[in-house]
């Protein structure tokens, strides 16, 4: 097991990843930019280092600075969290050369789940169905117009090497595609570094359900089950939930094996996810692999009892995984809310500001995974997830129940957040009746005309 553990990254994550590692005896390093020096990881790590100034690029995107700050503080370990450097394979492949376990998927994983024509293939490979989409990149627009009309509309466009719903573009037609082509290839280029894009047919009012994964160094591997991320806006999850209401026991089953299957095909190691797109049909198709520990990890964690965090550690160790799916014993329902300092009503316009005022929930099936208190001051430099709040209770009405009460404690003021928007969704009888897909939120904020795309 490692002796202490440097954590590349920030606010809840870094917390909750904090939290694991003192657990488990591990020692902990925090790292900060200048805008994070008051940041609530900062006060519970067994150290901390500054890594730059407050840009993400000058800090938590500096390697350099990253790896200097694990030599120097004696960590044998780097957790990267999600964003920033997680899915980086010459991140990963750095930390080796440098004799640090890297707390995630290999370089290789991670080159393969970065590349999602690769991912495909991989998937093909695996006997799992995937999107019928373009064989390889499309290099021109005259080359995608060519492929529209042979596959034909609608379409995504989607970066060869996107995450994170950057990149990405749904056209209805032929004028459309010439519009967003280079949109699309400008932000993937902005985004990730290569431009290279695809093209994949659209799937419409599709469902958004992902498996997670655990594989250890031995060649085991297993899924935890499903979670339900089909509300969404621009392919940015807002309402997680585990199970799906959509998943019966049988599908849950096929689905499974096909995760494992796809994991297994990538000789993938330690957590990541296997996403899929289920259609109105019922017909489900692989998406992408994400090689990461996913920001709606919590909800698996209620259901499974298992901290997803401490296993990734365990398996970096190289530790075997020791269980299979038929080993858990699932129980009750957990839903998470991604609380966001954005303007629902003001097309989610960025809302930073001081915490003048606040109130977190609490009581019975609440989880509150935050890095807020009163008084702290929202940078202006990152993303602008502020909590996530989980509600668990043995059924799904229950859960939604439990949701709404404590949406309705949580008070973070003058700070304008996503908790009214949320409050409205949980009243809809849509949503209460597990009947929704993934341009459901557009119901709710329609001038995003886009949010039905996936």
């Amino acid at each position: 097991m490692f002796r202490k553990i440097l954590i590349a990254n920030r606010g809840e994550i870094a917390l909750r990843i904090i939290r694991s590692c003192r657990e488990m005896g591990v020692l902990t390093v925090a790292v900060c930019s200048e805008a994070d020096q008051d940041s609530l990881h900062l006060s519970l790590a067994h150290e901390r280092v500054g890594i730059g100034p407050p840009p993400s690029q000058k800090s938590y995107l500096n390697l350099e600075n990253i790896l200097k700050a694990a030599k120097e503080t004696g960590a044998d370990a780097i957790h990267p969290g999600y964003g920033y450097l997680a899915e980086r394979a010459d991140f990963a492949a750095r930390c080796e050369a440098e004799g640090l376990a890297f707390i995630g998927p290999t370089p290789g994983n991670l080159k393969l789940a970065g590349d999602k024509l690769a991912a495909k293939t991989t998937a093909v490979s695996a006997g799992v169905p995937v999107i019928p989409s373009s064989p390889g990149p499309v290099a021109t627009v005259q080359d995608a117009v060519a492929m529209c009309g042979e596959m034909g509309y609608p379409v995504m466009i989607k970066s060869a090497a996107g995450g994170g719903g950057r990149g990405i573009r749904m056209c209805e037609d032929e004028a459309t595609l010439l519009e967003e082509f280079p949109i699309a290839r400008m932000e993937s280029g902005a985004s990730f570094g290569r431009d290279a894009l695809y093209i994949e047919k659209f799937i419409p009012q599709p469902r958004h359900i992902e498996f997670q994964v655990l594989s250890d160094t031995q060649g085991h591997v297993t899924h935890l089950g499903e979670r339900e991320c089909t509300i969404q806006r621009r392919f940015q999850k807002l309402i997680e939930e585990s199970p799906s209401p959509l998943v019966t026991p049988q599908l849950r089953r096929e689905m499974g094996d096909a995760a494992v299957a796809v994991a297994e095909a990538a000789h993938y190691v330690n957590a990541g996810t296997v996403e899929f797109l289920v259609d109105p049909d019922g017909h489900y198709y692989f998406m992408e692999i994400n090689a990461r520990i996913q920001v709606e990890h919590p909800v698996t964690e209620l259901t499974t009892g298992i901290d997803l965090v401490k296993e990734q550690i365990r398996l970096a160790s190289g530790e075997p995984l020791g269980y299979g799916f038929d080993d858990l014993h699932l129980r009750g329902w957990a839903m998470e809310c991604r609380i966001n300092a954005e303007d629902p009503d003001r097309n989610f316009a960025p809302c930073p500001g001081t915490v003048a005022r606040y109130r977190p929930p609490g009581g019975f099936g609440v989880r509150l995974d935050t890095h807020l208190y009163q008084g702290y001051e929202l940078p202006i430099f990152y993303d602008s997830l502020l909590a996530k709040l989980v509600a668990y209770d043995l059924t799904r009405e229950g859960a939604v129940e439990i949701m709404k009460r404590a949406l309705r404690e949580f008070i973070i003021e003058p700070i304008k957040t996503t908790i009214p928007l949320y409050l409205r969704v949980m009243e809809d009888p849509r949503f209460l009746q597990g009947d929704f897909h993934t341009g459901f939120i557009q119901d709710f904020v329609p001038e995003e005309a886009d949010a039905d795309e996936a």
